[in-house]
């Protein structure tokens, strides 16, 4: 057995596929540098990000199942868990089959990719509605996330789409690295905040002067249009899940 190591990226996993095959690893086992844990038997093979290889595998891949299909595998990828080794298997049976392998629901590396590429889906919609930005004095629109799964990078182009005319930046918390958009191209960024911001959640030192009045219109704009007696608990946390709410202006005590 040997454990293919590499840089927790999607070019990189798309390297150990192509490396897997390319040194016939028997019984290979993808995983990332930072969850590799030796063992007695195993041999070790790191793997150094080549993207011409990665884009070989992408390309392959793109000849035996459907664009929906290499979607799933990105998305499931983004699922931030181990799913290394499903992808692989998945990406095996697909390369190995003479006919498209996507709607082979007797597979359950083919099920599981499906699975998680829905969830992560779902993950991103949401997060594309329920993002708060808030505007600082040097007129960045600053917005919190703390999803379940890495879906920054499909949030990218909706937010540049819908606010080109507007400097942004999306924080997600837990993975500590946000996208910044400069009203030109998004790049990836990582801050260190001060010890007063709660890990960039508070940012409320910087607020721009007008900041807090526009929150405030907010809160006071949703109080208004929900009506008691139509309350519906269960369905209202079905469609806007507790773990949102800490991150949205709406749901934080109102502003006097």
């Amino acid at each position: 057995m040997t454990s293919i190591t590499y840089d927790g990226t999607f070019d990189g996993f798309l390297t150990a596929v192509f490396e897997a095959y390319e040194y016939k690893l028997k019984d290979a086992i993808i995983t990332t540098k930072q969850r590799y844990q030796p063992t007695v038997f195993a041999l070790k093979h790191e793997v150094i990000t080549n993207e011409a290889k990665a884009e070989r595998v992408w390309k392959g891949l793109k000849q035996k199942i459907s664009a929906k299909a290499t979607s799933e595998i990105y998305h499931c990828f983004l699922a931030d868990v181990a799913v290394e080794n499903t992808l692989y298997s998945y990406i095996q049976y697909a390369f190995s089959a003479s006919k498209t392998i996507e709607w082979d629901y007797t597979n359950i590396h083919v099920v599981q990719v499906r699975e998680w590429a829905h969830k992560v889906h779902r993950e991103r919609h949401r997060m594309a509605a329920f993002i708060r930005f808030q505007l600082t004095k040097d007129q960045l629109y600053y917005a919190v996330i703390q999803p379940d799964f890495n879906v920054l990078p499909l949030l990218e182009n909706h937010f540049k789409r819908r606010y080109a005319d507007q400097k942004w930046l999306i924080y997600d918390v837990f993975r500590r690295y946000g996208i910044y958009y400069d009203l030109k191209e998004v790049s990836v960024v990582e801050m260190t905040f001060s010890d007063d911001s709660n890990n960039g959640k508070d940012i409320s030192g910087v607020y721009d002067e007008d900041e807090g009045l526009y929150q405030s219109l907010w809160q006071n704009y949703f109080k208004s249009v929900n009506i008691q007696a139509r309350k519906n608990t269960k369905l209202h946390i079905q469609h806007m899940p507790k773990r949102y709410w800490k991150h949205l202006t709406e749901k934080k005590p109102l502003i006097r």
